[in-house]
């Protein structure tokens, strides 16, 4: 905009010097260039201004998560690994072909074995579907493993070889863990399965999961990933209770 009004500013000197040293046909010509610059100049400016005004505007930064707001998690039909009923439970969201859930593992086993009466493990299945192509198959593999008694066994397998999740590769791990194959095949393909992997997504996206590993604490977003950063919120907890 500056620079419009600069050149405008020209205009008019110029102008004003033309008229002190010229004859008077000089002088109009001189104008009606002049108004001419400015009628030019303030074109331009009327079609900038109107491209600046349609622009989108910027898009709303997303909220910051409440690190005290305590949210509600449901067990419905995850499975629980510890004492059902520790005063403490320690919910992950998660996606067994996330490279970061597979590392956070030790996390959570390390505070378990810390807190063998009080703190218990469920998890939620999140797949990232756009991203990683295995992880929802993955998700129901470990779900109908589960309908056999097998699912935390299933569950350890998938994280450990989390690079490597082809059907022909689960399927393995399904004779491996000794499970009847083609009931496991007819269940992880089920409609119930399926569902289940959509509630549990949609719960996420509720209870603000935006990336994977997500963890909460007796339904508080867990702050620090680590196993001191878990045990303090344990303890939290834990005196909150009394």
């Amino acid at each position: 905009m500056k620079k419009f009004v600069m050149l405008s500013t020209a205009a008019l000197a110029l102008a004003v010097v033309v008229t002190g040293c010229a004859q008077k046909a000089d002088v109009e010509a001189v104008q009606a260039t002049q108004k001419e610059i400015l009628a030019k100049l303030d074109s331009m400016e009327k079609t900038i201004l109107a491209k600046v005004q349609a622009k989108p505007a910027a898009a709303p930064s997303k909220p910051q998560v409440d690190p005290n707001k305590r949210y509600e998690i449901p067990v419905a039909n995850s499975y629980i690994r510890g004492p059902k009923d520790a005063p403490v439970t320690i919910t992950m969201f998660s996606d067994f072909q996330c490279p970061f859930c597979a590392r956070a593992t030790p996390i959570v086993d390390g505070v378990m074995e810390a807190y063998p009466d009080k703190v218990n493990f469920m998890m939620k299945q999140f797949p990232l579907r756009q991203i990683h192509p295995n992880a929802d198959p993955a998700a129901r593999a470990a779900l109908a493993a589960g309908k056999q008694g097998k699912f935390w066994e299933m569950h350890d397998e998938l994280y450990k070889n989390s690079r490597t999740l082809t059907p022909e590769f689960m399927k393995g791990l399904a004779e491996k863990l000794g499970l009847d194959v083609p009931k496991w095949e007819t269940d992880m393909n089920s409609d119930e399965l399926k569902q289940q992997v959509n509630d549990e997504l949609a719960l996420g996206q509720k209870v603000s999961v935006r990336g994977t590993p997500t963890f909460f604490i007796n339904g508080k977003i867990a702050q620090n990933r680590s196993v001191e950063g878990f045990k303090a919120q344990v303890e939290a907890e834990l005196k909150e209770k009394g």
